[in-house]
């Protein structure tokens, strides 16, 4: 039996809908590290140091959830912690392809790492951290799709 488990992501920004992940993994799993991504192939809005801030801050009430950074392949950040099973986000259909690709690839780099697909609430379905920053770009209100302490920096960010 899998005790931890790794949910990895950019986390540019950390969503309510990444929260709820969360909390559904941290509820399976006797301990869960949501893995912040230092390098990503697109310039990110946040810092690495403002993403795993952000991270902690909101991830504080979890007794079991630890956040940490890895750079390189997943597979081989999980295998260095001893994690052999991969938490990951499907909002929708379109999110499985690429999903199932990654998983795939991962299954074959490391068979020992399962990856486990969770659903968030049917309200976050539709939310991306894309999204928000375009609507806190744009200047609308991102209280319904992120934390308050996130909504806080997207706010000091897109100050004009």
């Amino acid at each position: 039996m899998h005790r931890k488990a790794l949910y990895p992501g950019t986390f540019d920004p950390i969503t309510l809908g990444h929260v709820d992940v969360i909390e559904r993994a941290a509820r399976i799993f006797e301990r869960l590290v949501v893995a912040v991504a230092e390098t990503t192939l697109k310039e990110p809005l946040f810092s690495l140091e403002e993403r795993v801030a952000l991270a902690r801050e909101v991830t504080a009430g979890f007794g079991n959830v630890e956040v940490d950074t890895f750079r390189g392949l997943l597979v081989d950040y999980a295998r260095a912690r001893g994690i052999h099973v991969l938490v990951r986000g499907i909002r929708a259909f379109s999110d499985f392809e690429f999903e199932f690709q990654m998983a795939l690839t991962n299954r074959k780099m490391a068979p020992d790492v399962e990856t486990l697909f969770l659903m968030p609430k049917e309200d976050y379905s539709y939310l991306s951290s894309s999204t928000v920053r375009e609507v806190a770009e744009l200047g609308g209100d991102t209280s319904s799709f992120v934390p308050p302490p996130v909504q806080a920096a997207l706010e000091r960010k897109y100050r004009r």
